[in-house]
């Protein structure tokens, strides 16, 4: 099945749609959880960790990661923010959630990090409660016209000035062999490969965030690690 390109979102020209189910995406990570650190985590570490500087999580901040995955940098955001802050972890996947909870509780952090399995289309925090919001390897997975809808949520739960950092694979760049495939392979087998590039620091900006410090690194396709403020 051949996946239209947006003509939703002006700040994301060219991007694929996603067509996969909230049902389908929760199945699939649901039935990789427990190998998901094998397929992605050494290639992806090196992402996350710029991203998580970036950030820049403080003593007694309260910071949200959406997509926390098996939960490593729920762990090093914990460590960041000490005994007086909150981490707030949020996921489709429950298989997600149980391994993140004993990873948390393995590493002596479970007393500041609070799990939840939800769609970050409807974020279930307070306005203006987060210091910090994470999102790496997620936003990619969203449906472009979804994409302004998890970033609304974010700045909505951000207090002003707060900071987001979103690390994706990307459209920008030259469209390389490896970018070709990867698209390739997510119009013709979604159910394999459901995210696709998407214009990180564009959309970003299309939310009214400052965008700062963006990034774009490679793995074996551009990989954008954006920071952004809001601005109140």
């Amino acid at each position: 099945m051949n996946h239209p390109e947006s003509k939703t979102a002006e700040s994301e020209p060219g991007v694929l749609r996603v067509l996969q189910t909230r049902e389908e995406t929760k199945a699939f990570y649901d039935k990789i959880a427990h190998v998901y650190d094998l397929l992605a985590e050494r290639s992806e570490q090196p992402m996350r960790e710029e991203g998580l500087q970036k950030l820049a999580a403080a003593p007694g901040e309260r910071i949200l990661e959406i997509g926390f995955g098996t939960g490593h940098c729920l762990v090093e955001l914990a460590k960041a923010v000490g005994g007086g802050g909150r981490v707030f972890g949020i996921d489709l996947s429950e298989k997600m959630r149980v391994l993140a909870q004993k990873l948390v509780e393995d590493k002596g952090v479970a007393d500041r990090v609070e799990l939840r399995c939800g769609d970050a289309t409807d974020l279930p925090y307070e306005d203006a409660s987060m210091d910090g919001v994470f999102m790496s390897f997620v936003l990619e997975l969203f449906d472009t016209p979804e994409i302004s809808k998890v970033l609304a949520e974010c700045a909505r739960v951000l207090k002003p000035h707060g900071r987001i950092v979103v690390i994706a694979v990307s459209k920008v760049g030259k469209p390389g062999i490896a970018l070709k495939a990867f698209e390739w392979t997510h119009r013709h087998f979604p159910n394999l490969l459901d995210c696709r590039p998407i214009y990180v620091a564009r959309g970003l900006q299309a939310a009214g965030f400052e965008v700062k410090d963006p990034a774009t690194r490679h793995m074996w396709v551009p990989v954008e690690i954006v920071l952004g403020v809001k601005s109140q």
